[in-house]
């Protein structure tokens, strides 16, 4: 290797002709012997090649010359100690470069080379460059690496070999080479300056913080190696990495100036294993609350959990960000989905907990339980192996019992199930291109506000977010889009679900999920869900279509405001109650506000309803219900209705609905007009003191006829001679053996028009 050579000389020794009494004949400390007064050594005053200069007639074996001041070592910094010298007569001797390592007590530093290459004088009066480099750390043209023990050097010459010649010195030259090696060493420091090995093996952690220490903001490289850093390392320093690290799982590596998901990348070689460094440190009170992927493709090999990124953390609280990058799954066995059946015992008394469960322990946490009597989305949230239970993320419907059951496990690009409390974790511009080969994001078993913005999910294999636990409560979807793996598919044949909601107050808006199973399974009330889009149509003519959100709690309180639904239903059950008949002392379906939403569907049945209540026990019935300002329009075939009651397992109370609003709706392609309250009109043809007007279809969910507001006479009411009758009449409701008939009452037989205005409710 060359080097361009360029310093200064503020380091330069006393010249000789000012005295040698300052030049040492044994290693330089301060009470060694000088050559001042020397017999064997003069001051030569004007030498042709050199003018003053020391001439010494060399006697020993070793003949040694030391400045006695102490010149200054510093971590990162290298010297060029040099003279020119001549043989003028006798024999010609070997010229080194030599000096004393010195540590910070004064002692000298042992094992590190203290002389540089010895130089033959070639002949008489021949001028010779004798020239050493010095520094702390091993660099290539470095000729006495010290190491970071050594503070200061008494530096020189040595004369070896043949003695009595007489040899003739320039004054020794010291001069600060250290920009030679380290081009820029302004803007950065070399850890192996400070006394990294990067071997794999030796601790280089004290190298490390050394380097950090010194650099005072300027960057730190981690050059070329393997470099073992045995307990957690803060660097505040920006770190550069060509060389990578190997750190114990439980370590932390903390990039406090340079934290982001290359720079981890870099620093572990590895994207999977950089990501999860960056996360352990994300939650490690870094000072650092937004991990920025750069803009970067991450691939993952394997699912990122918690438990391997962060060993030891159960809880974290404060608000976190990840964003700007896109996150790849590399194709794998790790993404494998584990099923497990087994037998438990289901008891209502107990709704979340499965007790005596076989095969327990090789049930994942997180897994997905599937059998009859489980609603949608019920999940694995804990398990007790020594007792042989399971802890639910939502109860069965099926009733007490012991049933076969089936324990699906998928696997997330990133897995918080093992922690017991997350909140206040942002995901801010991430793709997740998953591709059919993993699913995105599990959250931890409880929690508050995560949130997801800007985010894309696309082609999970089977769930884009999930909530085992409470962890969604408060949870906010803004402006993501959701794209299945399933597109090509007929509706039902779909089975990935774009996420789902065990708790409160959710918010989803102005996001667009496409062709899913379901875009949402939710319980929980509180929910705002706005401007949306969310569409689960197929290219089959006259095809099924199902729930794209589904509603699980019976009083939902929840809105439904300004979102585009396509080609699916509003789905609202109580799938997730462990005791599906009403109650006297329970909320029966209410809450719910539908409003300003565009419905549409195409290549559709007949049957197919926008509004599907599914009642899973006896006895249940709304008492709040509005649906107004939206715009149900079908294409290409007509649908009979926008409502219907989903029988399966029971039908609705219609004795007791109550406070339900059909109003300002439009209809297109739909046969049924839906309303109430809902003005009829009818014409008794032949008079008669009993009208009985039937009305099948045009209350929603086909209910009873339980009210009548109002009765306008829309032509003149007349008897039997055809005078005018003035008088009222008395009104019955709720008749027929479909209590859709309303009966009116005349003290005298009438004929004539009226406009009724009925409701299947009370309105209070």
């Amino acid at each position: 290797m060359t080097f361009a050579i360029i310093g200064n000389q503020s380091l330069m020794p006393r010249a000789f002709r000012q005295g040698l009494n300052l030049w040492s004949r044994t290693d330089g400390r301060p009470g060694s012997p000088t050559w001042a007064g020397a017999a064997n050594a003069a001051i030569v005053p004007a030498d042709e090649d050199f003018g003053s200069c020391l001439e010494i007639l060399k006697q020993d074996t070793e003949t040694r010359i030391r400045y006695m001041k102490r010149t200054p070592i510093n971590p990162g910094s290298y010297l060029r100690i040099s003279a020119r010298v001549k043989a003028i007569a006798g024999n010609l001797p070997q010229v080194r470069i030599a000096g004393f390592a010195g540590n910070a007590a004064g002692n000298n530093v042992g094992g590190v080379p203290q002389t540089g290459p010895a130089v033959t004088l070639p002949g008489y009066g021949e001028v010779v460059e004798i020239a050493a480099i010095v520094g702390t750390g091993q660099r290539e043209g470095v000729d006495m690496p010290w190491g970071r023990n050594a503070t200061f050097g008494h530096f020189g010459l040595d004369l070896i070999g043949d003695n009595n010649g007489s040899i003739r010195i320039e004054s020794i030259v010291i001069e600060d080479v250290t920009a030679a090696f380290v081009p820029g060493m302004l803007d950065w420091v070399d850890v192996r300056d400070f006394g990294a090995v990067g071997d794999g093996k030796t601790n280089d952690r004290a190298a490390f913080l050394a380097a950090d220490q010194a650099a005072a903001g300027r960057q730190v490289l981690v050059p070329e190696g393997s470099y073992f850093i045995g307990s957690d390392l803060s660097l505040t320093s920006p770190t550069r990495f060509v060389g990578t690290l190997r750190m114990p799982r439980s370590v932390r590596l903390a990039l406090l100036r340079s934290f982001d998901y290359p720079t981890y990348a870099a620093a572990f070689g590895d994207e999977t294993e950089g990501l999860r460094r960056a996360l352990q440190a994300l939650f490690g009170y870094t000072d650092h609350s937004v991990l920025d992927l750069c803009g970067r493709n991450v691939n993952l090999t394997a699912p990122i959990t918690m438990a391997d990124a962060a060993p030891g953390l159960t809880s974290f609280s404060n608000r976190r960000v990840i964003s700007n990058g896109q996150i790849s799954i590399v194709p794998g066995p790790a993404w494998d989905s584990r099923t497990v059946t087994s037998t438990a015992t289901f008891n209502p008394a107990r709704s979340l907990n499965l007790t005596a469960v076989a095969n327990v322990a090789n049930i994942e946490i997180g897994s997905r339980i599937i059998g009859s009597g489980v609603g949608r989305e019920v999940y694995v949230l804990d398990k007790n192996v020594a007792a042989g239970t399971l802890t639910l993320s939502q109860p069965l419907y099926g009733g007490a019992g012991t049933r076969n059951y089936t324990f699906v496990r998928y696997r997330y690009a990133l897995d918080f199930s093992d922690m017991e409390h997350l909140s206040r974790l942002n995901f801010d511009d991430i793709e997740f291109l998953l591709d059919g080969n993993a699913s995105g994001v599990m959250l931890a078993k409880s929690g508050s506000l995560n949130c997801f913005r800007d985010c894309y999910f696309t082609r999970p294999k089977d769930r884009g977010i999930t909530s085992i636990g409470s962890s969604c409560q408060g949870m906010l979807v803004d402006r993501c889009e959701f794209l299945s793996n399933e597109m090509g598919d007929l509706a039902q044949n779909r089975s990935t679900i774009a996420l789902n909601v065990n708790n409160n107050d959710t918010k989803i808006r102005h996001s667009r999920f496409i062709r899913f199973a379901h875009f949402a399974v939710m319980n929980g009330g509180g929910h705002i869900i706005e401007g949306n889009h969310w569409f689960q149509g197929d290219n089959a003519q006259n095809g099924l279509r199902f729930g794209g959100l589904v509603l699980t709690q019976t009083n939902a309180q929840t809105t439904v405001t300004g979102n585009y639904i396509d080609n699916c239903s509003i789905e609202w059950t109580n799938e997730h109650d462990p005791s599906p008949k009403f109650e006297g002392d329970e909320y029966s379906f209410g809450g719910l506000t539908i409003t300003g939403n565009t419905f549409l569907a195409s290549n559709t049945t007949e049957g197919f309803n926008w509004l599907v209540v599914k009642p899973y026990g006896a006895g249940h019935f709304i008492h709040g219900l509005a649906v107004m300002g939206n715009v149900f329009k079908s294409l290409y075939n007509k649908v009979n209705r926008i409502d219907s009651v989903d029988t399966s397992f029971a039908d609705l109370n219609y004795q007791r609905m109550r406070n339900i609003q059909f109003q300002g709706n439009m209809f297109n392609g739909v046969n049924t007009y839906v309303a109430n309250p809902v003005d009829v009109a009818f014409t008794q043809g032949t008079a008669s003191n009993r009208w009985v007007i039937t009305v099948d279809t045009a209350l929603p969910f086909n209910g009873w006829v339980r009210n009548v507001q109002s009765v306008v006479a829309t032509s003149q009411i007349t008897n039997a001679a055809n005078k005018p009758v003035f008088e009222m009449p008395w009104v019955q409701s709720a008749l027929g053996s479909t209590r859709r008939q309303v009966a009116l009452h005349w003290s005298t037989a009438a004929r004539g028009s009226v406009s009724l205005r009925l409701r299947m409710d009370n309105p209070d």
